[in-house]
């Protein structure tokens, strides 16, 4: 024994890494058949699946350009981190963006920017920006709610994202008087921060789920009871990462707490249906919402990514004839989002939100419906031009989802489904989300929300508008080819926005806080 245990102590170190090598060449041809490359070029063959592993951050950061990559390129990311940290956010010796390529975004500024009156609500906060519209004046609903925020918080559920993550986002709406969506996965503790909440659920109705999977009006009924700051409620009918398909929230994140709330089981994947069981058709549809708006006094909405519009014609006349349906509709891209999808669904399912908003905004128009309807957008809008050009479309308010992420510490790793997430943001492992601090993240969170603002109203005076609302489809031109086929908004997707009633921002802020006390009227 002695002499084995010299004879190894005598082996130098590159000896034992060659013994390595030599173990992993024989375990390549001889015992695996899983990798070809593997059997073929022993041990050289696996630097290819690690070169395969680390490419995306390697593009990322060594190789793509500022503008190039995708979803969201390095400037984009680069102007929400300095946003949400108050830094510098300007850029200098102008733009390195290709102002001439397809869809670039040009907003009409005019000869002479609007002047803000003396004591306007906007000298005294540079980032007071309230939605124009309410949900559920029109149809009448016990608690009306104007969002005090153009911009606000997306569906993106507790167990999707991170208990602390979810805390920041919330402690975050409420500093930047703004609203949080709950996304499907039900009301968590980590909701209850004191912001404006929007309770959204979809086909497996978690947190009013029934113990035969279905919804249950009761559950319903109770929560908002004791709940208060639930302000609206939406029905998602799809999403824009994978319409029609339903979900997966995979059992790797499903802890004993997120199981508790879903009304689910511990570690078994979670399989949300395509199809509601609550209703099948439109006209149903529009009766469940009425029911809901009743039994809760609340606003209640639909949410869907945008293709056929045959049923949305149907849901359209049902509205017309009997003045009820849903009192606002959020509009998601089909670009895809949060939510992990087949690449043939987050490719290729669903229209962009900027043809789906234009096609179904159209229609309501034209059967004279778009004033009565708060239109929310939802689809890579947090960025001051783009929102610009949706209010312009006919939207209301902005709904941003991986922009909120990233302003609280998201670094688009794209990797939300496997609970392995860098940043602690999309995953329920608890080292992970140590390094979330989430009365820091709430900080930057509400910053990039008031940077946000502050830039859309800057950007709005400078059209001579007080508010984005007033907005025309003829204020922004996007490119088709050059300039002298460039078209205004109008002309490209054949509509004029109906114009949005608006006294002025003061009117708003008066019904905001009347009194001193938030109110809904």
């Amino acid at each position: 024994m002695d002499s084995i245990l010299n004879f190894l102590s005598n082996i130098p170190w590159w000896g034992w890494i060659l013994f390595f090598l030599a173990l992993v060449a024989i375990r390549d041809i001889f015992f695996q058949k899983a990798h070809t490359i593997s059997h073929n070029f022993p041990i050289v063959g696996h630097l290819r699946y690690m070169l395969e592993k680390f490419g995306p951050e390697m593009r990322q950061y060594f190789v793509a350009n500022n503008r190039e990559e995708l979803p969201f390129n390095r400037i984009e990311r680069g102007w929400i981190y300095a946003s949400a940290k108050k830094e510098n956010n300007y850029e200098g010796f102008g733009t390195d963006r290709d102002i001439y390529a397809h869809h670039h975004i040009f907003i009409n500024n005019a000869m002479m920017p609007f002047k803000l009156p003396e004591n306007h609500p906007n000298k005294i906060d540079k980032t007071f920006l309230p939605c124009a519209k309410v949900m559920g004046e029109f149809n009448k609903r016990r608690r009306p709610f104007r969002p005090a925020s153009i911009i606000n918080v997306s569906a993106m559920s507790f167990g999707s994202l991170s208990a602390k993550a979810v805390e920041s986002l919330n402690k975050g709406v409420k500093i930047a008087d703004a609203y949080h969506n709950t996304g499907e996965g039900g009301l968590s503790p980590y909701h209850s921060y004191g912001g404006d909440v929007v309770f959204h659920f979809g086909t497996g109705y978690f947190g009013v789920r029934s113990e035969d999977g279905g919804f249950s009006m009761e559950k319903m009924i109770k929560l908002v009871e004791d709940n208060p700051f639930i302000r609206a409620i939406e029905v998602k009918l799809s999403q824009g990462a994978k319409p029609g398909k339903g979900g997966v929230l995979p059992g790797a994140k499903i802890t004993k707490q997120i199981a508790e709330i879903r009304g689910v089981e511990v570690g078994k994947d979670v399989l949300s249906p395509p199809n509601h069981k609550a209703f099948s058709n439109v006209p149903e549809m529009v009766d469940f919402i009425e029911n809901i708006a009743e039994a809760t006094g609340l606003p209640v909405g639909i949410k869907a990514a945008i293709g056929k519009l045959e049923q949305w014609e149907e849901l359209a006349d049902i509205m017309k004839k009997t003045g009820k349906g849903p009192d606002f509709i959020t509009v998601d891209g089909g670009e895809g989002g949060t939510g992990a999808a087949p690449p043939s669904f987050a490719d290729h399912v669903s229209l962009p939100w900027v043809y789906g908003f234009s096609d179904l905004y159209k229609m309501f128009k034209d059967k004279g419906l778009s004033e009565q309807i708060v239109f929310i957008g939802s689809g890579k809008l947090g960025f001051p031009a783009k929102a610009a050009m949706a209010f312009a479309m006919g939207a209301d308010c902005i709904n941003v989802a991986r922009e909120a992420m990233m302003s609280i510490g998201c670094i688009q790793a794209q990797v939300c489904h496997t609970n392995t997430c860098p940043s602690g943001v999309a995953t329920q492992n608890k080292w992970l989300q140590n390094g979330i601090d989430p009365t820091l993240k709430s900080q930057r969170l509400a910053q990039y929300f008031k940077t946000f603002k502050k830039e859309l109203i800057e950007i709005t005076h400078a059209s001579g508008y007080e508010h984005p609302c007033q907005f025309k489809m003829s204020d922004v031109e996007i490119n088709v080819d050059d300039h002298n086929l460039s078209k205004e908004l109008n002309k490209a997707y054949m509509y004029e926005k109906t114009e949005v009633p608006f006294i002025g921002i003061q009117t708003l802020k008066d019904c905001l806080y009347l009194g001193g006390n938030k109110t809904t009227t």
